[in-house]
């Protein structure tokens, strides 16, 4: 398949329903992609066509473009969590021991209305003067919770298993 630039049609079930799979050469395996029936693909132009061609000014452009220069990195998925995995299996854990599942409250909303070009400004100075100050910006680091996760998700599905 490597040498003739050829990948593989596939069929299997996942989720109580057929997919197909896209079977193509990846390092020293194979990758499985999951495709789309054409009756679940839709033409996208429908979505767009309402919203109105307009020319954003030239200082919102410059601010976006800053704003992605500063906050650009390297992707870290081990600073990811999955949350709600986390909250079913705290919330199992809490009925395995007996105890009453906790009350969630709902947030309030609040009413406060915010002039995002203003914020950004705001930001932008206020990193400015950060930068100036130190000049090496540190890297981000992963939460404490981010990082003990994969060794809780192990912990929990083995004794689950």
């Amino acid at each position: 398949m490597r040498d003739k630039k050829m990948v593989g049609i596939g069929r299997v079930v996942l989720y109580k329903r057929e997919r197909i799979l896209m079977i193509e050469p990846f390092g020293k395996g194979l990758l499985l992609t999951a495709l789309r029936y054409g009756y679940e693909v839709r033409d996208a132009q429908p979505y767009f066509e309402d919203i109105p061609d307009k020319a954003l000014p030239k200082e919102m452009r410059q601010l976006a473009s800053h704003i992605l220069e500063t906050k650009a990195g390297h992707f870290d998925p081990s600073i990811f969590e999955d949350r709600y995995e986390n909250a079913l299996i705290d919330l199992l854990k809490t009925k395995q021991a007996g105890l009453p599942a906790p009350k969630e409250t709902a947030k309030k909303p609040t009413a406060r209305v915010i002039n995002l070009m203003d914020a950004l400004r705001r930001s932008v100075a206020t990193e400015k003067s950060s930068t100036k100050a130190s000049p090496q910006r540190s890297a981000a680091r992963p939460s404490a919770a981010a990082a003990r996760t994969p060794a809780r998700r192990a912990s929990t599905r083995r004794r689950a298993g």
